[in-house]
């Protein structure tokens, strides 16, 4: 059995699962786990992030239901209202990630998410990829130009046809998947104690 997460690195509730995961795969170091990107903001949803006008009173719940913070950085740019969130290229930057580290993408996509979150940084930006390669020990041009490739391109539509044929509607979700079973133990939020009881029971019941 492994575990799949799809997430999509601009949803503001897949922000507030990242310490729920980490705090998962903590506990056991032995689950595999494969990151997918679900493209929340594509097509017709690539849009100025003023237009949500939900958002921050979302992200006040995400804080208050996870204890998650948005930061200074990312504040500004709700303020000025214009930026677009694409999730095609935040895509890219983890298809990037995971090529760079798989065996680290839980941690790094959830920098990711920090790097836009709490920083105010633009994931369509090169140079983004740049300060988390600085940050977390891999090389920066090596990531830089994975980003712009065609193969994170192709990688990225991938995650999306992935995320279709797994029925996934809302980010996050994260599921058991064991030959042709897959079964949800979190859709938005959820505690750590929670999915580890669904695990327990999927493990009892196979």
């Amino acid at each position: 059995m492994k575990l799949v997460y799809v997430f999509d690195a601009y949803c503001g509730w897949s922000y507030g699962f990242a310490p729920t995961l980490a705090e998962l795969v903590r506990r056991h170091p032995d689950l595999d786990v494969e990151v997918v990107s679900g493209g929340l903001f594509t097509g017709t949803r690539r849009v100025p992030i003023g237009e949500f006008g939900y958002v921050q009173g979302a992200n006040a719940e995400i804080s208050e239901l996870t204890g998650v913070r948005f930061g200074a950085g990312y504040a500004r740019l709700i303020a000025d209202g214009s930026f677009v969130m694409d999730s095609e290229a935040a895509a890219r930057g983890t298809a990037a990630l995971r090529q760079a580290a798989p065996d680290r993408i839980v941690e790094l996509a959830a920098a990711l998410q920090h790097a836009f979150y709490a920083d105010g940084l633009s994931l369509s930006d090169p140079d983004t990829y740049r300060a988390l390669a600085g940050a977390h020990g891999l090389d920066a041009d090596a990531l830089a130009t994975a980003f712009a490739s065609p193969e994170a391109a192709a990688a990225a539509q991938g995650d999306f046809t992935r995320t279709a044929e797994l029925g996934v509607r809302g980010f996050p979700t994260l599921l058991a998947v064991e030959g042709e079973r897959v079964v949800p133990l979190a859709t938005g939020h959820a505690t750590v104690e929670e999915i580890e009881q669904r695990l327990t029971a999927l493990s009892t019941a196979s």
